[in-house]
């Protein structure tokens, strides 16, 4: 933290945060509307780029819990506009589609507050500190993402356990936890936030697999992967971390 006022440094850095986001965010919606790329595709790249932006600007906060407090805030203020869409005051359909697998603005709303309060949550509990934070929010934005993203252009073969679910995009998934979490891991190290070690590369690996399972498992679907997928890598991270 380099800011001499803590307070006004944390709220700085709540602004800047959720400036960068919502910039992503405009950007994604306008090239959705423009129709330049699938909307599917943008929608997973939301899914991936906004928790993993977060956790880029964990360091600007103060490492008291005042710092870990703000910035969970800032997945509540998308919340926000996602109830804004679930309401009825967003009215494409094309940004919706763009942000959601679902085909109405009220399960947006309900994938949006599963994919959000999971994020405020390892984030407000766990914070910087806390290897399970990142294996969480990893696995949660650059597993589940990429997972969706490879299944559904390579995907041809499934699993045996889940028809829906193609070997391909649990496999990218698991893969892309895994490597997200490392590099987590390794930023934060260099900041002194947590001290890197083979064990935790190897914890990180494993709760991956866990990860990867359970987005796969059929219950999963039914429950909301925004929810069971966060879950399972902090209960596993609890444990091989």
């Amino acid at each position: 933290m380099f800011w001499q006022n803590l307070v006004a440094g944390d709220i700085f850095a709540l602004a800047f945060t959720y400036g960068v986001i919502l910039t992503i965010l405009k950007f994604l919606e306008e090239t959705a509307k423009k129709e330049l790329v699938d909307l599917n595709l943008f929608r997973k790249l939301a899914h991936v780029i906004i928790g993993l932006t977060l956790m880029l600007c964990w360091p600007m906060f103060s490492s008291g819990r005042r710092g870990a407090i703000l910035a969970s805030l800032i997945p509540g203020l998308v919340t926000i506009r996602g109830f804004a869409v679930g309401l009825g005051m967003g009215k494409d359909e094309k940004i919706i589609k763009s942000l959601s697998r679902y085909r109405n603005s009220r399960e947006l709303l309900k994938a949006t507050l599963g994919y959000v309060s999971t994020i405020a949550l390892a984030t407000a509990v766990y914070w910087r500190t806390s290897p399970a934070a990142i294996a969480a929010i990893c696995n949660l934005c650059a597993g589940d993402g990429i997972a969706d993203i490879a299944g559904r252009r390579f995907g041809r073969r499934k699993l045996p356990y889940n028809k829906n679910k193609s070997i391909v995009g649990t496999t990218a998934m698991a893969t892309c936890g895994f490597l997200a979490s490392i590099g987590y891991m390794l930023y934060f190290s260099w900041f002194g936030y947590i001290q890197e070690s083979s064990k935790m590369v190897l914890g990180f690996f494993i709760v991956s697999l866990a990860s990867a399972f359970v987005e796969s498992h059929p219950l999963s679907t039914k429950l909301d992967d925004n929810f069971t997928v966060p879950l399972a890598s902090l209960l596993v991270g609890s444990f091989a971390l």
